[in-house]
């Protein structure tokens, strides 16, 4: 008489989110396509009574653990349940802190959670990113809101490339850009004007970047007045024009200066008004509790 295979469990813990332990162990699987099993995972791990608890669980069906905890204690108590509980466990942390802390001369935090916090910013970053490149150029106003920064500036001001910057750090960018003659997108207007950053630059650096651009279109012979001096001052003027009619935008010229400076100086002043609005909110609670 044949017997059902019994389907196995993978217990995973974590002393985060799991997130890390889960995929590793995925991964593995996808070598053993024939063997049917299924995951539990126990999260934000951080005592000795829930490690018992645990392995007394997996101790009924000899289940494997595998495991990522920063804590040594909490490892060293692991390895004691395994014996005694004969239980097999995998460690896919411990030994890469002993190798680095062996490699820098020094004890690691061991501070759990941290990975997750790593995570976080880096599908925080990435999320950014998608964000401003499908806002590049005035794309997708609809959703204007949801920016954390909005660049404006006439063409080649470095809308892009410092949008994709800011991006990078976790800040979702939409850039617009102004044309001349043409009304700025009423868009611009129905959002929180302190997210509005003004990008402007000197006319003879413009008419040089434009040129550069069209010999490197091999467009020398049909520069029109995109780099014209004459219509890169007008564009210049009418833009700064528009800039002070609206003064909650902050304006940084962008002549000769490193993406990263100008950058730092956006998040700065960001993170200035971040603050101020903190403490007025404060303030209010406060006015309102008295």
């Amino acid at each position: 008489m044949s017997h059902e295979r019994r389907r196995l469990k993978i217990i995973i813990i974590s002393d985060g989110t799991g997130e890390t332990a889960t995929g590793i162990s995925r991964a593995t699987m996808t070598q053993f396509q024939d063997r049917d099993v299924y995951f539990t995972r126990y999260k934000n791990v951080r005592s000795k009574e829930q490690l018992d608890a645990i392995f007394n669980e997996a101790a009924v069906h000899h289940d494997l653990i595998v495991y990522t905890l920063v804590q040594a204690e909490l490892r060293e108590h692991i390895t004691v349940l395994s014996r005694t509980k004969h239980v097999r466990t995998l460690d896919l942390i411990g030994p890469a802190l002993t190798a680095f802390s062996n490699y820098f001369s020094q004890e690691p935090s061991s501070e759990p959670g941290l990975l997750h916090q790593v995570n976080d910013d880096y599908y925080n970053r990435v999320a950014a990113m998608e964000f401003t490149l499908n806002h590049d150029d005035g794309r997708n106003l609809q959703s204007l809101h949801l920016a954390d920064v909005i660049l404006v500036g006439i063409s080649r001001t470095s809308k892009t490339p410092l949008s994709v910057y800011l991006s990078q750090h976790g800040i979702k960018v939409v850039n617009v850009p102004i044309i001349l003659g043409q009304d700025i997108p009423e868009e611009v207007f129905k959002v929180d004007q302190r997210k509005i950053f003004a990008l402007t630059i000197d006319s003879d650096a413009l008419s040089e970047i434009r040129k550069k651009r069209l010999d490197r279109l091999g467009a020398e012979q049909h520069t029109g007045d995109y780099a014209d001096m004459t219509k890169v001052i007008e564009e210049i003027e009418w833009a700064n024009t528009k800039f002070k009619e609206n003064k909650r935008w902050p304006v940084f010229n962008v002549t000769d200066k490193a993406l990263e400076e100008t950058a730092a100086d956006i998040m700065k002043l960001r993170s200035m008004r971040k603050n101020n609005i903190f403490k007025q909110m404060k303030r209010e609670e406060e006015e309102e509790e008295n």
